[in-house]
């Protein structure tokens, strides 16, 4: 069926109005999933699905709750504003809580009718090509699926958000096994306007040759202080610390290095990262209801803005500067990923970090998965029990090379990292 979302957040929003609420906030949304799931290998499961989603938000007296149901129905949407205003009456006073106001916006894009031959089709190559190219990769999970998402946001503010977007998505998990022995898992996937090229998009491709490869590992030999070529994957999740250290709870805690580096040059002049709110299942909208303008975070090193939500600044008195959840790119550099790794006379390739969270200056010590010994400047032996140790805060400012090639997976778009000085063991 078609749900009434428009209509239904303005009805859920009246209501929070006649309960009494100093502020409320409704959220409609209704997605339409079509999918092929394949699992060991097998195309197991050709779907559609559809969910809806009422989540409201209330503040009385400095106190905030919210509630999610499903039920978008009459009774359904007054139940679930009565859950509200008993949770928020019971919830702690914070004269920092406050919802959006005056925020408008309507986005649409990407393909909002999926095609079912190219879902199909995407499943049969990465099948075919698997049988074919990389038979001792074993598919634990994948999917390609289709996505169309439409979401109305009301505030007693007068915020007016809405979105209509559609997507493809892809992605396969899995592992090789040779007789007794078997690689750690590993995943590769992201949205995109069109499945066509799988499995060569997403790194897909590159990553089932890898596991075919971490079959058998070693050990090193010995401890050494070598450099690491971070694939898109781990820089992923570099990006993602620096991310969180910008966000409410180190600016609120105090533990942000970066919260008086506004200006300053925090990280090596070869990073430039800026969002790409247009990118596929993306859209330049807060968790907390604001439109998001366009943002280039880092310039050539140098942080440009802090990212607190509107509680974070009215907690800690920083500018309220709003980011999207995700959309975001990494400038390529000029430098081949041939090239990046030929400089390498020791150190490894490293697709995953296993390091847990980083302590709050950005000191971590974790094990490398998916990773290859470089020796030479020539990618060897894939390792096994191999640790490295550094601070985050320190690889970011200590990149001494960007390769130009880029994976784009959608929500991101990012580039292969040299950064020297790294702890082997």
């Amino acid at each position: 069926m078609t749900l009434e979302v428009d209509g239904i957040a303005e009805t859920a929003l009246q209501r929070l109005r006649e309960r009494g609420f100093d502020a409320a906030l409704a959220t409609v949304t209704q997605t339409l999933r079509r999918e092929v799931n394949i699992a060991h290998n097998e195309a197991s499961l050709l779907r559609s699905g559809e969910k809806h989603k009422l989540a409201l938000v209330g503040i009385k007296d400095g106190r905030r709750a919210a509630s999610e149901g499903s039920d978008a129905s009459d009774a359904g949407v007054a139940a679930l504003v009565e859950e509200l205003w008993r949770s928020t009456l019971a919830a702690p006073q914070d004269q920092a809580n406050a919802l959006s106001a005056g925020q408008r916006g309507r986005f649409e894009q990407g393909p909002r009718a999926g095609d079912a031959a190219e879902i199909t089709g995407a499943a049969r190559a990465l099948l075919e090509w698997r049988s074919r190219e990389t038979p001792s990769m074993m598919i634990e999970e994948a999917l390609a699926a289709h996505m169309h998402l439409r979401q109305r946001t009301l505030t007693s503010g007068g915020s007016d958000l809405a979105c209509d977007l559609g997507w493809y998505e892809f992605g396969v998990f899995g592992l090789a096994r040779e007789g007794g022995q078997a690689s750690s898992f590993n995943y590769a996937g992201g949205q995109a306007d069109s499945l066509a090229g799988v499995p060569a998009r997403f790194g897909a491709e590159t990553m089932m040759r890898a596991l075919t490869r971490q079959v058998r590992t070693r050990p090193l030999a010995e401890r050494f202080v070598g450099d690491v070529l971070f694939t898109p994957a781990a820089v992923n999740d570099l990006l993602g610390w620096l991310m969180q250290q910008l966000g409410d709870g180190p600016l609120i805690d105090g533990s942000s290095l970066y919260r008086e580096r506004v200006g300053d040059l925090i990280a090596s002049p070869l990073l430039t990262l800026q969002s790409r709110y247009d990118a596929p299942g993306c859209v330049p909208l807060t968790a907390d209801a604001f439109v998001a303008p366009a943002a280039t975070l880092l310039d050539a090193g140098r942080l440009t803005q802090l990212a607190p939500s509107l509680y974070g600044s009215r907690k800690t008195g920083l500018p309220h500067r709003p980011l999207a959840a995700s959309g975001w790119e990494l400038a390529a550099g000029t430098t081949p990923l041939a090239e990046m790794t030929a400089a390498v006379e020791r150190g490894a390739l490293v697709d995953r970090l296993s390091m847990g969270s980083p302590a709050p200056n950005g000191d971590f010590s974790g094990v490398i998965k998916n990773s290859f010994l470089i020796e030479g400047g020539c990618v060897g032996a894939a390792l096994s029990e191999t640790m490295i140790a550094g601070n985050v805060a320190q690889i970011l400012r200590d990149v001494a090379a960007v390769s130009r090639e880029r994976l784009d997976t959608g929500a991101e778009c990012l580039p292969w990292l040299r950064v020297p000085g790294l702890h082997f063991s």
